[in-house]
């Protein structure tokens, strides 16, 4: 199985990065995409994916750090997106809950970096939260100049959903869906997502699952907990969990290309 979003860059990980992966292959995690944030994530996220076995990465400047985004990133990122290790252009987009960056800024970015994808003929990992509307009439040009694109670690509503689907996009599931609290809505919409256009992810380090036992100590997800977050969503979806495995690994091999 492949994980689309490791964060594996994060500070989170700098003591134990090798076990981690270690780890992540032993439960039988097959590939992993390591996900760039900003120029400097992104150089980090490709020197891992060149060093480690079946290993990505993406590059790209959130819509967190888009008030920084200038000539010389988007000349960092363009650099980056020519590397073989590089299979996406991301993770861009727009975050209107917490607006780290303004939204004219990340408008900015989000839209140079479509334009990067386009011109090289890569797909986009996509961030989106609370500014669906606004995010979809900024893709849509874009659309058919792209060979693809996933939304990254999905937290929308069904209709939204519906929409990305109807457009052609992936959709990538964390295990925000195993929070009882705040998945619930994101684990009633699981069956209407197509298993052609389904994604697992964990995004480690961050959003552990909640129903994972035992829980680690240090409260920190890896990638190890990918097998767990599957079975969750095949559960929910009504599917034997190595059927699901298989065509989400299909839909990442179709989406980035890669072989694992």
């Amino acid at each position: 199985m492949f994980d689309i979003g490791v964060n594996l860059t994060s500070s989170q990980f700098a003591k134990d990065c090798d076990e981690v992966v270690a780890r992540a292959r032993a439960a039988g995690v097959s590939g992993m995409l390591l996900t760039g944030t900003n120029q400097h994530e992104s150089e980090q996220a490709r020197l891992m994916a060149q060093r480690l076995t079946h290993c990505w990465s993406t590059a790209g400047v959130h819509p967190h750090d888009a008030s920084h985004w200038d000539q010389d990133a988007a000349a960092a990122i363009y650099a980056l997106a020519a590397q073989p290790e590089v299979v996406a252009i991301g993770e861009c987009g727009l975050d209107f809950n917490r607006n780290y960056s303004t939204a004219q800024d990340q408008e900015v970015a989000f839209t140079a970096q479509l334009a990067i994808a386009a011109e090289l003929s890569l797909p986009v990992f996509l961030h989106c939260r609370d500014a669906h509307s606004r995010f979809m009439a900024l893709l849509e040009p874009w659309l058919d100049k792209l060979p693809g694109a996933v939304v990254h670690c999905f937290t929308g509503t069904q209709e939204q959903m519906q929409h990305c689907v109807d457009r052609g996009l992936y959709i990538g599931i964390t295990g925000w869906v195993c929070d009882e609290r705040r998945g619930l809505e994101l684990r009633e919409l699981l069956p209407h997502i197509p298993a052609q256009r389904l994604m697992i992810e964990t995004d480690a380090p961050w959003l552990l699952p909640r129903d994972l036992t035992p829980k680690p100590a240090s409260r920190r997800n890896e990638p190890a907990f990918l097998p767990h977050i599957l079975a969750r969503v095949a559960h929910w979806r009504g599917e034997e969990t190595a059927w699901l495995e298989r065509i989400t690994d299909d839909n990442v091999r179709s989406l980035f290309g890669v072989q694992f």
